[in-house]
Formats: C-alpha cells, structure tokens, sequence
C-alpha cells in the first residue's frame, strides 16, 4: 500500500510538473501511473550507480550535482516512456525540483509503513 501511495505523491508532482514548466508533456493519465513507475525504478536501480560514479564531482560542488543526477534520471524516464517529453536541460531539472518537492511534503504525511499518518495535539482540560 505504501509503495502506490508513494507512487501516487510521485504521479501528482509529475502532474504539476507537467502544468508548471514550459517544455513538459505528458500525454494521458496513465503516462503519469507509468511514468511514475519508472521513475521509481530508475532512482532505485540508475540512480545509486550514477552517484557513485559522479561521486568526486557532487563531492567537489558540495552536493549540487545531485540536481544534475536527478534532472538525468527524469530524462532518462522520458526517453523510456513514449508519452512523456521533455524540451531539454532545465525541463528536466525543473521537473526533478518539482517531483522532489512534491514527494518531500507528501511523505511527510505518509509513514514508513505507507500509512497515512496525522498527528493528533491532545489538551488537557482542567
């Protein structure tokens, strides 16, 4: 359950993504289901070889070459994925922003269980 929530908060930033940023389609709902997917599975697979790899130069630009990896691996899931194009560089590095932010406040909701979580403020009444 966890994982289609997660996959669901990936969906919707894909989404704003797709209305916020010049230069980025997507055609259909269901190129968002799939385009998540694979996002998922390009971060969980590419994505860990790819900092290894570019290690020396995130380490040299304090980290900011993160942003460089992650606008690579949106790339790399629009040249998977037929319905899903992006106009270049800084569609791809927005769109990484965008879907980071997005899963960054989502997840803050969802636990790591995948369950909806709320916090609940209790007051005593005296």
């Amino acid at each position: 359950m966890g994982f289609l929530i997660r996959m669901a908060i990936t969906a919707l930033g894909l989404w704003l993504a797709s209305r916020l940023v010049p230069g980025v389609t997507l055609e259909g709902p269901l190129t968002f289901v799939f385009a998540a997917l694979w996002l998922g599975v390009v971060n969980a697979v590419v994505r860990p070889i790819a900092f290894i790899l570019t290690l020396p130069i995130t380490l040299v630009s304090l980290g900011l070459f993160l942003f460089v990896i992650n606008a690579g691996m949106v790339a790399l899931v629009a040249w998977l994925l037929d319905g899903f194009r992006l106009s270049g560089f800084w569609a791809a590095l927005m769109t990484s922003i965008l879907v980071g932010l997005t899963g960054w406040i989502g997840n803050a909701f969802v636990g790591e269980r995948g369950r909806y979580e709320v916090a609940v403020v209790k007051r005593r009444v005296e």
